[in-house]
């Protein structure tokens, strides 16, 4: 075995603190985790189902009492306001809180056959080993929400998560290990990603879910297909929120906000094009404009700030691209984009808002992941629902209309895994189905009662008597 690295996390908001160093080891560390969660996984799906919700539900005791902990390391490592931070972390306790329950619910059926005297019945089983990697910009929520139903139903993990968050990740395993759940069952690993990758070709591993880049999720689809694993892929999102000229101004503004900025941007369902009618576009974009110039970017520990740092020098470096892009393209850069110097040194960018631009634009097509939104005008429902559609993705959409026909039309027509009415693109529930269409989902949903349907196989029995 070679010798460990050892990767650096500054934090975000003050670069000259180091929040973390987290190893990353090779191929060995990873063939390790694989062969304890292939060795442990038999006894865990084999053991009583509330044993399992037990130690689920334990988990989320030790995270809501750990919120005020792990939310401050999650604003130093991620860069999320601490508000934001604390709340991620709850969500994370309350998805293992509904997958404790969920491990006791999980049923099958038993069917009349057409056969007289047969019987029939079908029974979900556990898959085996799952692979799970995730990304720095939601670090517990994300990993939780495979890891609770991947283990509640019986499966041993190998979860990979994003380097820069690795701290994060290893609160939720200290968790894990302390609420008693097996060894083996649960593995946390520090790898590059193309060596993660490598589980897709694995026999060990019956399952890959992943959420990150388009690039990345296409090459673990041609490797899954390949060796036949089942595949969960969440990448990315361009998410459209159509403002009609019917729409309270004051809320639509508010919800654009919301949605295009909060988290620093960085959410895959964020807001990134707002698709605003001609009748309401200029007073918008004005309001908007000026909310945005009110808002308090700052250290993520500061109770005053409303926005924290992007995430890493590379994130900031990216948006600041996409903007220049854009006004080359012909946008106009009406508020934001600048950096901010402030008390700490720190990757602070200002909210940027784009107007000006049309549906075919860089700006309007590829994911930017940041502080930054676009305006599209458009004439009437039939463009903005034609403008929100013209993309690869197909994850959140959005419409403000106090028009019930408006938000039914947008409704069936867009082209997208979910929609939100009068509410912003970003912010789901976790006990529902999440995912999306086009280029941004692939696979079974995830979160809620649709997780069973990746984290589990049907098996049909026949029995003659």
């Amino acid at each position: 075995m070679s010798a460990i690295a050892v990767v650096e996390r500054r934090n975000p908001s003050d670069l000259g603190e180091v929040v973390s160093l987290a190893p990353e080891g090779d191929a060995d560390v990873l063939s390790t985790a694989l062969d304890a969660a292939h060795a442990a996984q038999p006894g865990w799906a084999d053991a009583s189902p509330e044993l399992r919700s037990d130690c689920v539900n334990r988990v989320a005791d030790l995270l809501m009492a750990r919120t005020d902990e792990i939310g401050t390391l999650l604003a130093r490592e991620e860069g999320k306001t601490l508000p934001e931070a604390k709340a991620e972390t709850m969500r994370a306790a309350r998805i293992f809180r509904y997958f404790g329950g969920e491990a006791l619910r999980l049923h099958g059926r038993s069917l009349p056959s057409t056969r007289p005297g047969m019987e029939v019945e079908t029974r979900p089983e556990a898959l085996g080993v799952v692979g799970l990697i995730t990304p720095w910009n939601f670090p517990i929520a994300i990993p939780a929400w495979k890891v609770a139903p991947a283990l509640a139903f019986g499966n041993a993990v190998v979860l990979k998560p994003a380097g820069i968050t690795g701290a994060v990740a290893s609160a939720m395993a200290d968790a894990i290990e302390e609420a008693g759940v097996p060894a083996g069952v649960f593995n946390l690993v520090f790898v590059p990603g193309r060596t993660a990758g490598s589980m897709a070709r694995d026999p060990r591993v019956s399952a890959i879910s992943f959420t990150g880049s388009t690039g990345v999720g296409r090459q673990l689809a041609g490797e899954a297909a390949v060796s036949g694993k089942r595949l969960q892929l969440e990448m990315g999102g361009k998410n459209p929120l159509v403002i009609m000229d019917d729409a309270d101004l004051d809320r639509a503004v508010q919800i654009a906000l919301d949605g295009c900025f909060f988290s620093t941007g960085q959410r895959c369902t964020a807001s990134s094009r707002l698709i605003v009618h001609d009748g309401i576009h200029d007073a918008f974009v004005a309001a908007l404009a000026r909310r945005m110039a009110e808002v308090r970017v700052g250290n993520a520990l500061d109770p005053q700030a409303q926005i924290g740092p992007v995430a890493s020098e590379e994130q900031r470096d990216g948006c600041e691209h996409y903007l220049s892009v854009a006004v080359r393209e012909g946008g106009t850069l009406v508020q934001g984009g600048d950096r901010l110097r402030l008390a700490t040194d720190g990757y602070f960018l200002s909210p940027a808002l784009i107007t000006g631009t049309s549906r075919e634009m860089t700006v309007n097509q590829e994911e930017i992941f940041g502080p930054v939104a676009s305006v599209i005008r458009v004439a009437d429902l039939d463009e903005a629902i034609a403008v929100a559609n013209d993309s690869t993705f197909g994850l959140s959409s959005g419409i403000v209309t106090r028009s019930l026909a408006n938000a039914h039309a947008f409704r069936k027509r867009v082209q997208a895994g979910m929609v939100m009415v009068n509410a912003p693109t970003a912010g789901v529930d976790y006990h529902v189905p999440f995912g999306g269409a086009k280029g941004s989902s692939y696979g079974p949903r995830e979160q809620g009662f649709a997780a069973a349907d990746f984290y589990t196989r049907t098996k049909t029995i026949y029995i003659n008597p």
